[in-house]
């Protein structure tokens, strides 16, 4: 093994123990962090095969330690929820590449990676639309339904709304892998609907 792949390797081995500290846990008492940075890579392999170790590795860091800056440490509304977001990409990015520099990755590889998980450049970066199509695909098939359960006041308008923003930010390899996702058929109608161009009142 050489020492680049060590540095690849001990750079994950830092990013998944801080995923582990995450105290919120999915339903099989899993680090929730945990789940998400191996769904977040699953994606990601799945749309570039020959995706490179670095940007696996930053697959990983999407949601890195996004638990300690809870959404209500910003006001309420959409300009708080954006300022959060906005903090959440800067903070994410600067440890990331923090991580990887203490593994011993080079500058330039953590450069990148902090450059991806930043949203720098999207739909004109390719790491960085990896990133943002395998978030969205995470949360088309893993999470909308729980998304919705906790929504159950917004109306059909507001939901073809939100999917059509989602689809906006994806790139067409994306809508593809997303139209072949086995959706429950409530969802899949809204999928459809908002997709297709159809009126959000039919």
């Amino acid at each position: 093994m050489n020492s680049t792949t060590q540095a690849h390797d001990e750079a994950r081995r830092r990013i998944d123990a801080a995923h582990a500290t995450d105290p919120n846990r999915t339903r099989d008492g899993l680090p929730a962090e945990l789940v998400y940075a191996d769904r977040m890579e699953a994606w990601v392999v799945r749309l570039v095969p020959d995706a490179s170790p670095v940007l696996r590795l930053a697959a990983r860091c999407q949601h890195l330690e996004r638990w300690s800056v809870p959404r209500s440490t910003y006001p309420e509304g959409k300009a708080g929820y954006h300022a959060w977001r906005r903090s959440l990409y800067t903070r994410q990015a600067e440890r990331a590449r923090a991580l990887l520099l203490e593994a011993g990755v080079s500058e330039a590889e953590a450069a990148d990676a902090a450059t991806w998980v930043s949203k720098t450049g999207l739909m004109k970066n390719a790491g960085t639309q990896a990133l943002e199509d395998a978030a969205c695909l995470v949360f088309l098939e893993f999470e909308i339904g729980d998304f919705a359960a906790q929504h159950a006041d917004y109306t059909r308008e507001r939901w073809i709304e939100i999917i059509r923003k989602t689809w906006r930010k994806m790139s067409p390899a994306a809508h593809q892998a997303a139209l072949g996702l086995p959706f429950p058929p409530a969802i899949g109608e809204l999928v459809h609907a908002a997709v297709s161009g159809g009126d959000a009142a039919e």
